[in-house]
């Protein structure tokens, strides 16, 4: 197994490690293609690592693009992402229910704009909650952060 680096790929015992950390964020950015009949939030409603705050790859984008997923002016996202909790000093780690689609996807976008405290966790939701981190269907309430 590679070696754990906060800044790009982080493993479920890592996750299981720091979950407790006050600077940590976890985000949920799954996303499935339309024709799989799946919704990335409702399945997150249904369960989802604790803490985990959902990211919405359909909100969090440009709707001014004819194309879809565009890179949302930096505004919004700093917007987005604050109401989510996340902001300068957190660390953040990110994961979608397939292990690695729409992950990889939040990760390069919070790198361009430039928070670099992100990894991907290996093996996704799934691969975190074999690991033995319970998962919460409890209402989360996050604080805006500054």
């Amino acid at each position: 197994m590679a070696q754990d680096d906060p800044k790009t790929l982080v493993s479920t015992q890592w996750l299981k490690n720091n979950l407790k950390h006050p600077d940590l964020r976890v985000l949920d950015a799954s996303w499935h293609l339309p024709n799989e009949d799946r919704n990335g939030f409702t399945e997150f409603e249904m369960g989802h690592i604790p803490g985990a705050r959902f990211f919405d790859i359909d909100d969090i984008s440009d709707h001014r693009s004819s194309l879809p997923h565009m890179v949302p002016p930096v505004e919004k996202f700093m917007s987005r992402v604050r109401a989510l909790g996340v902001g300068d000093g957190h660390q953040i780690v990110v994961y979608d229910s397939k292990g690695l689609f729409s992950a990889a996807r939040v990760w390069w976008l919070f790198r361009m704009m430039g928070h670099d405290s992100i990894a991907v966790l290996d093996g996704g939701c799934q691969n975190g909650l074999q690991m033995a981190i319970q998962s919460t269907q409890a209402p989360q309430s996050f604080a805006i952060a500054t």
